[in-house]
């Protein structure tokens, strides 16, 4: 089974596993009760561990709410996952991770202090087969000009612009923009190939960034901001002169 990947932020996560530290008692009681919770099978009590939404690789929906994670447990905490959670070691196998919390192993599950569920990066085979039906779904709902996609990464809207970003494969993304009032089954208006992933701190915030001629043009995704801040930004620059900035909501992510 491979560890979750879902919204690229998690990776920046990993530059910081040499600074993890050891579990304090404290936090081996809350993981050893969250441990039982599993071995019993209580869905109930683990319902009430999560941060919701709980997010899912892209394209599967985030989980919404405990009713929604009940009914998608053994999809989530198939056996696979149980037998992670359910052999570890709070003083071995947890390791505290400052602000970010508590991990299982190398992030297959977060906790944070207060005991609550942040993340499940680890994907069964039951989500993946879920995540492939829902790709191959998708290819037949865009225009053929951009269905030869690997993986959706995110679909934004600004007042003017519909915008796709795709995941090609082999670190490279793709950009595509519609006119507002135009489908994704229409031919693009703009498509630029060979984006590139950049993370903005240790926080989650990242961006995508495309370059056509003098033209770039940066998705950004905020994940940590104040508290008025979109969820996204557009930024066009010409010649390194910005010409557009416009707030964006996430359709889909």
């Amino acid at each position: 089974m491979k560890t979750f990947k879902f919204f690229l932020t998690f990776l920046i996560f990993y530059s910081s596993f040499a600074n993890a530290q050891d579990l304090k008692p404290e936090y081996q009681k809350v993981i050893s009760k969250f441990i039982l919770e599993v071995k019993n099978g209580n869905k109930t009590a683990v319902s009430n561990r999560i941060k919701f939404p709980l997010k899912r690789e892209t394209p599967i929906p985030s989980v919404k709410n405990k009713a929604d994670f009940i009914k998608r447990y053994n999809q989530i905490f198939d056996a696979v996952l149980i037998d992670k959670i359910t052999k570890s070691d709070p003083s071995k196998d947890w390791s505290e991770m400052g602000w970010r919390g508590i991990m299982l192993n190398q992030g297959d599950l977060w906790i944070d202090t207060d005991g609550k569920i942040t993340a499940v990066n680890y994907q069964s085979k039951a989500e993946e087969k879920l995540k492939n039906s829902l790709i191959a779904n998708q290819k037949k709902t865009v225009n053929n000009s951009i269905s030869n996609f690997k993986e959706p990464v995110g679909i934004l809207e600004t007042s003017k612009f519909r915008i796709r970003i795709d995941d090609l494969g082999n670190g490279k993304f793709r950009y595509a923009s519609w006119s507002i009032k135009n489908k994704m089954t229409d031919k693009p208006d703009l498509i630029i190939e060979n984006g590139v992933f950049h993370a903005d701190g240790t926080g989650g915030n990242h961006y995508y960034e495309f370059k056509k001629g003098n033209f770039k043009y940066e998705c950004y995704f905020i994940v940590l901001g104040e508290k008025n801040s979109p969820p996204a930004i557009l930024t066009v620059y010409q010649s390194e002169k910005q010409i557009l900035k416009q707030d964006a909501k996430i359709v889909s992510r």
